[in-house]
């Protein structure tokens, strides 16, 4: 497992932009598939994306083209450029972090941050 710190969540208006950070820590961190997740008032978590320990991404297709996912392994962090925010995307968004060569957000990952709450009005 991976200690996981959100941060960088805030109010928006719509077009707006916003840029989240996950401080990771841990000896692995360079091994681990990494993702964001977002989950809204009275909605299931979804994934938005996702970055493999080789820099390989994936999107939810309703961020596509808006957010960007990356990582900066020497230090420990992991980001989230939100572009063209939208009001649907009001949700706590979640870092999370798994072991293993599958990333994707349909696999099960083992560390979770506490959240950072984006409103978009």
């Amino acid at each position: 497992h991976v200690q996981l710190v959100e941060s960088g969540g805030g109010s928006v208006l719509a077009r707006g932009s916003l840029r989240l950070s996950c401080a990771a820590s841990g000896y692995t961190y360079r091994r681990y598939c990494m993702g964001w997740f977002r989950q809204a008032s009275g909605k299931e978590r979804a994934g938005v994306a996702t970055i493999s320990r080789y820099g390989d991404t994936r999107y939810a297709d309703s961020v596509k083209g808006r957010f960007t996912i990356s990582r900066d392994n020497a230090k420990n962090t992991l980001y989230l450029q939100m572009n063209s925010l939208e009001p649907d995307d009001t949700a706590m968004y979640y870092c999370a972090a798994r072991s293993g060569s599958w990333c994707d957000v349909i696999a099960d990952f083992d560390s979770w941050g506490q959240g950072t709450q984006v409103t978009v009005s």
